[in-house]
């Protein structure tokens, strides 16, 4: 017998005995009903069948004697017997007449069934002493403590306790003190607990590692070598603190962080779904975002601005334009959608999206029930959504402002317009034919008017005289040209914004949703109810506007109404909720954002779960940490820039990245959680591309403006990407390098067709909001970084730098050395880096590379939905008429293609990609 298949024998042999014993085993059921029957019935249940109003099919299931007794369709449980048993029937699902809960996405899980299952084989009891409303699971009654809240859906829930573990974050912030034995506080409390653990700090490390660290910490890009040099031979005391405030004070600083900050509220610039269209004055958030952090404005004012600037200041553009992070999340609205359920999505959306970004707090599972971790009843959930009851979708007028830099885009204008006209001219034809043959068919049949006609008729002959081809190809051209009028909106002075005010319909595809009139904004805010499970079709209780019940007045000395109540009236909901989570009193805004601070020097927070400080998330480290650097963000005027400053002046920021005893560091701290040396982080891929870009010369620093069209990987840029009824116009990347080669932030973020240059290296989706970066280490990046045409082009880019800035390959190698790693070569590297060019040079003499041009079409192919049959054509590159390439092996010679693949190497070395 193999190995394999004795091992799979045993593997049965294993489950089966295992299986046996459980069957063995009396089953205590009251436990069971308690733990994880109960809980599913109220949750999923007690809505229709239990909550003191109609009973739907007359059928009561908050007691053992109604369920006996049943309903309209007679009783509901046979004790010992699953299957005869109604509810055990409903609940399976296989009967398309009883299936319950009626909603697919409230359907019982597998577990779940199982457990009732198992429940009714065993009698199905039901303990007296906690039957009906009363009844509460027993872990529900264990030693912990009461959360008072606005009131769950239930009693039972009502009287969960908390253990204090578990609700840290609702805790007031305390203050404790600095522990003794270092000169620095933040050091002052990881010392304590790296000595604790009988763990030795790791030395302060080399120079030239601290301002390469520094510099992609707080730029995102590497140290120019002169830099490096400079710090290197500088031993003043203060140094590095100047380095430090030095790169704060860089305009690059602004682009770090924001980077960081659109990870987590999930910019890009379209929409998702089936019309992933573009977004096209986004970008204006995004540049709001990057001065925002270049400014060091307070947070507390960053965060009253994104959720309420237009309630804070009207008539200040920049507010109009902060404001559109409420409308960051993929959304759409087309003329097949039901509004009522796009809309409630946005409210959900931007309900969820508020507490994960600013309050480390997941709400969407309180949409459907009372959440099963956290003191945050569902009643919570409706009435932080009751705030955005008024708020409505719009694109704002608003001036650009003197910081905002569009570059010259009268070329790219043209451009667009020129297209737009060709699609109108095509268009235009067509529909000429289509009328002239209405007009005869309606003659023929005697008729003056088309209205005249029923709809069936008007819509038989909307494009009468017209074969299949040129119904296909009207098609097509209109949906391009609907594309092409967004991109071209892409330079006018216009906000992704929002505004207070009455409902109103908007669709997505429309190419204006502009500001309604005031006299149309007037009105009264529609009425919020909780939704029973979450359904739009089973409104409940209606609810006011208001917070996170159980944060309120934890922190504050003053009667809760005094910080936390939001107004009834239509304006000033946002403002109210975003200065109740800007307050210094709230117990979780300051612990979730420096956290994230942390997290971006350290590679993990204190609290490695950033999104989420529920039950469910990770427990702080450093609890006491935590608390001090949030008062002391508090106290020191919520600035961003104070806080870099604070966490890099410590000696944990400065330390070596090797632990002094890695044996003993394996058994205290794997996870190295006391931080007792520095982490080594591999680059981010934003970080990747412009460390490279950097490095050749090509980096474009300039800032802001739309989105550029970086080079992808052409078979990816050229694949169709849908729009409903057509595709959308192909790829195509800028045509002059130096727009190009702009830092990535800049690169148009499309929801539905990723860089894979990027993807491989973990850059996010733009879906839902990411709290912390994978950082995975898969065959495909080798693939990636040593295959992809962007990796040959930087190396070759670079190879042709170094031959302009040195005249001997000695060195151009030295000189290679510095641009990638920030250090010389050792003699032994320098020997052999030669060789190997040497060598190369000499193959690439035998070797002339072939010529390889872009492509300037793609064919295109459509299957159309009311034939069947494909529809193709060929879809012009117009831009590639004119694009011009970078640097490519057939410009240059055997030598410099040579050297090209020295600098792949040093692009593909661990020492380029990491930061130690």
């Amino acid at each position: 017998m193999s190995l394999t298949l004795r091992s799979a024998v045993s593997a049965c042999v294993s489950i089966f005995v295992a299986a046996v014993a459980h069957a063995a085993e009396p089953l205590d059921a009251e436990p069971l009903f308690q733990r994880e029957v109960l809980p599913v019935l109220r949750e999923k249940c007690f809505g229709c069948h239990g909550d003191g109003k109609e009973l739907e099919g007359g059928l009561d299931l908050r007691s053992r004697g109604a369920l006996l007794r049943g309903g309209d369709s007679g009783p509901a449980l046979v004790p010992k017997k699953p299957r005869e048993s109604l509810l055990y029937q409903a609940i399976l699902w296989d009967n398309e007449e009883l299936r319950m809960p009626p909603q697919a996405r409230n359907r019982l899980g597998a577990n779940e069934i199982a457990s009732i299952e198992r429940w009714i084989e065993a009698g199905a009891p039901w303990p007296k002493a906690r039957a009906g409303k009363s009844a509460a699971p027993e872990d529900q009654q264990a030693e912990g403590t009461l959360v008072s809240t606005s009131g769950g859906l239930s009693e039972a829930w009502n009287q969960r306790r908390y253990k204090p573990d578990e609700i840290w974050a609702y805790l007031p912030i305390q203050r404790p003190q600095v522990p003794k034995g270092a000169a620095h506080p933040i050091d002052a409390f990881l010392n304590e607990e790296i000595a604790e653990a009988k763990l030795q700090p790791a030395p302060r490390t080399d120079r030239r590692t601290l301002v390469r660290r520094a510099t992609f910490d707080l730029l995102g890009l590497p140290p120019r070598p002169e830099d490096v040099t400079a710090f290197d031979a500088d031993d003043a005391p203060e140094a590095f603190a100047k380095l430090v405030d030095r790169l704060l004070a860089s305009p690059h600083y602004g682009e770090q962080a924001a980077r960081h900050w659109l990870d987590v509220v999930r910019y890009a610039d379209t929409s998702g779904f089936s019309n992933d269209f573009e977004r096209p004055n986004a970008w204006r958030y995004r540049d709001y975002v990057v001065r925002s952090f270049n400014a060091d404005k307070p947070f507390y004012r960053f965060i009253v601005e994104q959720i309420a600037g237009d309630e804070l200041d009207a008539k200040d553009p920049e507010l109009q334009i902060a404001v559109g992070y409420l409308r960051m999340g993929p959304w759409e609205h087309t003329s097949m959608s039901v509004a009522a359920v796009t809309r409630q999505q946005f409210l959900d959306d931007v309900t969820h999206g508020i507490g994960v970004t600013f309050l480390g707090q997941g709400l969407r599972c309180a949409s459907c029930h009372d959440h099963k971790f956290d003191p945050v009843p569902t009643r919570d959930y409706y009435r932080l959504q009751a705030v955005f009851a008024p708020t409505q979708l719009t694109d704002r007028r608003v001036p650009f402002l003197a910081s905002e830099k569009l570059g010259d885009v009268s070329e790219e204008q043209a451009r667009l317009r020129r297209l737009i006209a060709e699609c109108e001219a095509t268009s235009d034809a067509i529909t000429a034919k289509t009328k002239a043959a209405l007009e005869r068919v309606l003659a023929e049949w005697g008729v003056k008017d088309i209205k005249e006609l029923s709809g069936d008729e008007q819509q038989k002959l909307r494009l009468v005289g017209l074969d299949e081809i040129e119904k296909s190809t009207l098609k097509v051209t209109e949906k391009r040209k609907s594309y092409l009028e967004r991109e071209l909106k892409r330079y006018e002075p216009i906000a992704f914004s929002v505004y207070s005010g009455a409902p109103r319909l908007y669709f997505s595809p429309r190419l204006n949703n502009d500001m309604p009139p005031e006299a149309k904004r007037r009105g009264e805010a529609p009425d919020v109810c909780i939704l029973t499970g979450g359904a739009l079709d089973a409104p409940g209780d209606k609810v006011e506007s208001g917070v996170l019940s159980a944060v309120a007045h934890s922190n504050s000395r003053a009667e809760p109404s005094a910080w936390n109540s939001v107004p009834p009236a239509v304006e000033g909901r946002r403002l109210a909720l975003a200065r109740w989570i800007a307050s210094g009193e709230n117990t979780l805004t300051a612990r979730v954002i420096v956290n994230r601070v942390w997290q971006q020097h350290f590679g993990h927070g204190l609290v490695a779960t950033p999104n989420n400080f529920g039950k469910m998330g990770a427990r702080p480290s450093h609890p006491e940490l935590l608390d001090w650097l949030a008062t002391w963000f508090i106290d020191h005027g919520w600035s961003i820039k104070g806080l870099h400053r604070l966490i890099m002046t410590s000696d944990a920021y400065a330390r070596r990245c090797d632990p002094v005893d890695a044996n003993a560091v394996a058994q205290a701290d794997s996870r190295n959680a006391r931080l007792s040396y520095y982490p080594r982080r591999r680059l981010a891929a934003e970080e990747i591309r412009d460390a490279m870009l950097a490095a050749t010369g090509e980096l474009n620093p300039r800032l802001g403006g739309p989105g550029v069209f970086v080079e992808l990987n052409w078979e990816v840029a050229m694949q169709p990407r849908h729009i409903m009824g057509s595709v959308a116009p192909a790829y195509q990347p800028a045509t002059d390098p130096r727009e190009r080669h702009r830092r990535t932030l800049y690169a148009f973020r499309i929801r539905t067709l990723a860089d894979p240059m990027l993807e491989v290296f973990n850059q996010p989706v733009s879906d839902t909001s990411c709290e912390c970066r994978d950082n995975t280490t898969v065959t495909p990046q080798v693939f990636a970084l040593f295959n992809a045409q962007q990796a040959h082009d930087r190396a070759l880019a670079l190879a042709a730098r170094l031959e302009r800035e040195a005249s001997d390959r000695p060195a151009q190698i030295a000189r290679a050395f510095e641009l990638v790693y920030g250090r010389a070569p050792r003699a032994e590297e320098t020997a052999r880096a030669v060789e190997h060019v040497e060598r190369m040079t000499a193959w690439h003499r035998q070797h002339e590379p072939q010529r390889v041009d872009p492509p300037r079409s793609v064919r295109r192919e459509m299957i159309e939905e009311m034939t069947g049959e494909p529809f193709i054509w060929d879809e012009m590159l117009d831009r590639m008429k004119s694009f011009q390439s970078d640097l490519k092996p057939w410009d240059v010679g055997p030598g410099t293609r040579a050297l090209a693949e020295l600098c792949l190497v040093l692009f593909n070395s661990n020492e380029f990609l990491y930061v130690r």
